[in-house]
C-alpha cells in the first residue's frame, strides 16, 4: 500500500495533524510525518515532493496557517494528490491560510478541506487510495457504516426523550 505523506509547516500544526494521524492508524494506511516550511525550508519541502512517489507515497496532506503556501509549493513540485489543511491562526481566524490554500492557479490543484480539517483530510487521502485497494475501501465502508448507526442512536436517543 502506498504511503500518506504528511508535511506541517511548523510543529504548532502538530494538534491537527495529529487527528489526521490517529485516523490513518485506525485505517491501516501508513504515514510519514515531516515539518518542512514552504519559506524557511523550501529546498527541503521541494526535494520531499519532488521524490514522493519513488519513495512510495501515494498522497501528500500539507498543513500551514497564514499565507500558507506549503500546499501549493509540494504540489508544484509533484503530479500526486495534495490536500492542503488551512491552519487557525491568531490572525484571521484560518481564512488568510483558507484561502491562500484553496486559491490555486489552473494547472497545480490543492484538494483543500475545512480549516483544521485533520480527520477529513485523512479520510480524503484514504478515498483517493482506495480506488486502488479494495480492503481499504471496505474499511471505509465500514467506518461510514459506523458512524450512520452511531448518529441513528443518538437520534432515537433524543426522540425517546423528547417526542411525545
Amino acid at each position: 500500500m502506498k504511503k500518506v505523506g504528511i508535511v506541517m509547516g511548523s510543529d504548532s500544526d502538530l494538534p491537527i495533524l495529529e487527528k489526521s494521524m490517529d485516523m490513518l492508524k485506525s485505517m491501516e494506511v501508513p504515514f510519514e510525518a515531516h515539518v518542512y516550511s514552504a519559506h524557511r525550508t523550501p529546498d527541503e519541502a521541494i526535494a520531499f515532493a519532488r521524490n514522493a512517489e519513488e519513495n512510495g507515497f501515494g498522497v501528500i496532506i500539507a498543513a500551514a496557517g497564514m499565507a500558507a503556501h506549503l500546499a501549493g509549493v509540494l504540489a508544484a513540485n509533484t503530479t500526486l494528490p495534495v490536500i492542503g489543511i488551512p491552519c487557525k491562526s491568531s490572525q484571521l481566524d484560518g481564512m488568510d491560510a483558507l484561502l491562500a490554500t484553496v486559491q490555486m492557479p489552473t494547472g497545480i490543484p490543492v484538494a483543500t478541506v475545512a480549516i483544521n480539517g485533520g480527520g477529513n483530510a485523512a479520510l480524503l487521502a484514504c478515498q483517493m487510495l482506495a480506488l486502488s485497494d479494495s480492503a481499504l475501501s471496505a474499511r471505509l465502508k465500514a467506518k461510514r457504516e459506523k458512524d450512520t448507526k452511531a448518529v441513528l442512536e443518538k437520534d432515537a436517543a433524543v426522540a425517546a426523550k423528547y417526542n411525545h
